[in-house]
This record gives structure tokens, C-alpha cells and sequence, in this order.
């Protein structure tokens, strides 16, 4: 079980890893757009603002990553961060947001826990 918590940790960190490449460079893009729904003028006012999420995304990807060597306490700290991030994404922006973020971050903590 644990090792499958693990492969479902490294999930959710290469998760990040995309948010953050599409949150900093993909932002104001045709792809990046579409994904969040914005007009080019929506992009364009926000690109700062994204990218600053972008790199948040980043450090979650790389906690989830430490968490991998550093032991349990890092994984629940990380995943839990996650998980908060993605409830409050879906009650202020979108609720696919929990499946997309929050809910891979449950399934994880559910294992670990059981592991």
C-alpha cells in the first residue's frame, strides 16, 4: 500500500509540475486561455498573478517530492496543503478544481494513512 501511496504522491507532484508550467508560461497562450476560460485580455492582466501561482504550484510539487525521502510527516504536511488549496479553489473559482487538485491529494492521504 505504501508503495502505491507513493506512485499517487509522485501523481499529484507531476500534477504541479504541469500547473506551474502552464500557470507561467502557458498563461496567456491559446492552451493556457482555453484551459481557464479567459479572453486575451483576461491573460494579459493577470499573467503576473499567475505566474506567482505558477511558482507555488512548484514548491507544492517539490514538498511532495521531499516528502518522498524525507518520510511521512513531509507527505501529510504537502498533501495536505494540497488538498486545502483545492477546496478553496472549488468554492472560490471552479469546482472541478477539487477533482483536479484536491481529490488525487485525498486518495493519497487516504492511502498513506492506511499504509
Amino acid at each position: 500500500m505504501k508503495l502505491v501511496s507513493d506512485i499517487l504522491i509522485v501523481i499529484v507532484a507531476l500534477l504541479h509540475v504541469f500547473f506551474l508550467y502552464l500557470e507561467m508560461f502557458l498563461w496567456d497562450k491559446p492552451f493556457g486561455r482555453k484551459t481557464f476560460r479567459m479572453s486575451e485580455e483576461q491573460a494579459r492582466q493577470s499573467k503576473t498573478l499567475a505566474m506567482n501561482q505558477g511558482l507555488y504550484n512548484g514548491f507544492l510539487a517539490a514538498g511532495l517530492l521531499w516528502g518522498l525521502v524525507a518520510g511521512d510527516a513531509v507527505k501529510i504536511f504537502f498533501l495536505s496543503c494540497v488538498v486545502i488549496a483545492g477546496i478553496f479553489g472549488a468554492f472560490t473559482v471552479s469546482k472541478r478544481i477539487f477533482y483536479i487538485q484536491a481529490a488525487p491529494a485525498i486518495l493519497a492521504l487516504a492511502l498513506l494513512w492506511v499504509a
